[in-house]
Parts: structure tokens; sequence; C-alpha cells
């Protein structure tokens, strides 16, 4: 295997709008941050304590990824609070920002799995998107304001001929609304108060671009497959400049996040569904779960003894030893008997741990641990 990451409470009115203007169709860093939200009873009941008129519900350790299939119209932010509630769950967060206009894969990572994070984020995305022709906004999508426009619409040809220009490590300026720092400040809130922004190209990849359909003359459908950082509103803003038309992201839909895919997201109606049928005693919110582990997907995995895992799990380094000891130096992930227990670092004859990982609580059904 090859080596290869929200506080507080449910987003206010005004914080949604910021986060709707704020760049989602990339990757937007950090780590994992709990959310604090509760609306659900635990499916325990005995975990539910009235005090006067009011219930409060304790939290429990819940272990694992849900990729939610995002609807159209919901922040990441709400998205990460409702599915926090909906497992009664201690810790949540997600692995890049999805904007309210977009749908598709969310990852959420749940207790432990927070500390794989920042694998995920690292990993490729993979985008369908439609770019309208003949506007420029100044969001980059279809929310923001005109700001030019024109008669001109590309042919067929023109744009094949135009894909290859954005293929491969490009030079890519940020949207004005993306949440990139100027001085301290997010650029969509110097934007939102009328400041002019003025943000640095960077480089970035985009690995394929691909020119799906084009039903018909103000619109094309692109799927595009890219690193992190970055910008599919970017993306069609540039296209629209060269082609002499101007565009703008109308729709989009994120269909792969790292080794998340389209078999792995589940919608929210059936994610609901599906915790109902638990508090009624007819199913389990395990088998929402994917393992921890799923992140860590493009890192080698290393077996250890009980032993040697007592060691780890203390935070102490291990020696390697015989002749199956690994020669390779890096990151791996460590187990035993099939059991994730650490982020770990090889070299110099030792295995260090790095992210030791407590999995007591409810984690993926054992069929989870296959993935489709």
């Amino acid at each position: 295997m090859m080596m290869d990451p929200a506080h507080g409470t449910i987003a206010s009115d005004e914080a949604n709008a910021r986060e709707a203007q704020q760049n989602n169709f990339a990757d937007v860093g950090g780590n994992a941050q709990p959310h604090q939200e509760a609306r659900r009873v635990n499916n325990d009941p005995r975990a539910n304590k009235q005090k006067g008129n009011q219930v409060r519900r304790d939290r429990r350790d819940v272990h694992g990824w849900v990729v939610l299939d995002k609807p159209i119209g919901m922040t990441s932010t709400q998205a990460v609070a409702v599915l926090k509630r909906l497992f009664n769950a201690k810790r949540a967060g997600h692995a890049g920002t999805l904007d309210p206009l977009a749908s598709g894969g969310l990852p959420i990572a749940l207790g432990e799995a927070t500390k794989t994070v920042p694998f995920v984020m690292d990993g490729r995305k993979r985008y369908r998107f439609t770019v309208c022709w003949g506007e420029e906004r100044d969001t980059d999508d279809i929310e923001g304001q005109v700001t030019a426009t024109s008669d001109q619409r590309p042919t067929r040809e023109a744009i094949l001929a135009l894909l290859p220009r954005f293929t491969g490590v490009i030079e890519q300026v940020p949207p004005r609304y993306s949440a990139i720092k100027v001085q301290g400040e997010r650029a969509y809130d110097l934007a939102r108060d009328g400041e002019v922004v003025e943000l640095a190209a960077r480089p970035v990849e985009i690995h394929h671009l691909t020119l799906v359909d084009q039903p018909d003359n103000d619109r094309a459908v692109f799927e595009a497959e890219c690193g992190k950082g970055t910008y599919v509103r970017a993306l069609a803003r540039d296209m629209g400049r060269i082609l002499g038309t101007f565009g703008h992201i109308c729709a989009l839909r994120r269909t792969l996040v790292g080794p998340f895919g389209e078999n792995d997201m589940i919608p929210l109606d059936q994610l609901e569904a599906l915790c109902d049928r638990a508090a009624s005693g007819e199913g389990s919110l395990a088998d929402a779960l994917m393992p921890v582990e799923t992140a860590l997907d493009d890192i080698p995995a290393l077996a250890v003894t009980r032993a040697d895992a007592a060691r780890l799990h203390r935070g102490q380094a291990v020696l390697l030893r015989g002749r199956d000891a690994p020669t390779s130096s890096g990151t791996v992930y460590v187990t035993v008997a099939g059991r994730l227990l650490a982020l770990a670092e090889v070299g110099n004859g030792e295995i260090i741990p790095k992210r030791v990982f407590n999995l007591t609580g409810l984690t993926a059904s054992t069929g989870r641990n296959e993935r489709n």
C-alpha cells in the first residue's frame, strides 16, 4: 500500500449565510471540531435523566465515519450537528466543507475518527458540475451578483480544445468569496463588507477534467478530479473568461472524497429512518458507520502482538524484531488482533506511537469492515 485531515452549536442564520458564500467547492482545511446540539432521545432510555421539565441526554462514545449524501440547502455545519444529534455522539466533525448549493459526499467523523480527518482532506476530490455561460458573478456561483455578461456561447470544439490548459498543475486565483485569510480576516468577510480582495494565484493539481454533456448552448456539464485546495468555482470562472463568454457554477455534486465514493454515501432520510428503527429496537446505528480505519486506506497496516500493543497504548515505543519486521519507514496504522490501535511512525528500528485510539463504545458493524 502507498502512504499517503465546527465548533459550538449549530450555526446562526448569519453564520449559515457566511458559510454559503465561502469556497465550499474545495477543501477548506482545519481539524474536525466538535458540534453540540441535542434533539433525539438516546436509544438507551436509561441514559435520559429528567430534571424538572427538561430532559438531559447524556452523550455517548460513537466511533466511525458516516458519508452523508448531503442535500442541497444544508450547510456542512448543520449536517454535522444533525448527525451528532442522531447518534447522540460526543464528538463529530467533517472532512471538507460542501456548499449549501452543492449535494453529494460529506464525510463526517464521529468520535475517534476525528483523529483521521487530515488523511481524508488530503485525498483527491471528484466533482460533477454545470457551468452556465454568459454571466460572471462575484461569488462565481449562482447566488452572486452579475459582474459581467456576454452574448457569445462556446462551441463543443472550443471547450474540448481548452480542457488541456486546465489539466495538471496549474496556477489558480481563489474566488473573492473564499475562506482564505487576508491579514487575519476571511476573504468572504472582506468581500461582503465591500472591500476589494486581491488574492494571489497558487498552484493546484487537476488530475482529470472532462466535458460530460452540453444540454444546450447556455450550459455545459463537466467532471473534475482534483487535489486539495482546488476551487471548482474558480475553474468555471477562468474557463468562461478564456472562452470569451464568462461563466459561473449553477449546479455541483461531489462524488468522491479521499477513500469515500458514491457507494459509501447515505441520504439523510435513510439515515433518519435507520435511527428511528434503532430507537425502537429494530436495528442498530452501527450499520450506518464505516470503520475509523477506512480513512487510512492509503497507509500501510502493521500488526503487533498484545504485549507490544500494551506498550504502544501507553505511548511507549516498541523495538522492531525478527524476520517479519518492516524495512520501510514512515506512517503506519497499527492493529492488534485485527483492531485499530494507533497511528505511528516507523524508523530507526522502532514503532513510535503518534495517535492512540480508544474505540470503547459504538463502532461499525462487523460487516462494514469489508468495503463494497
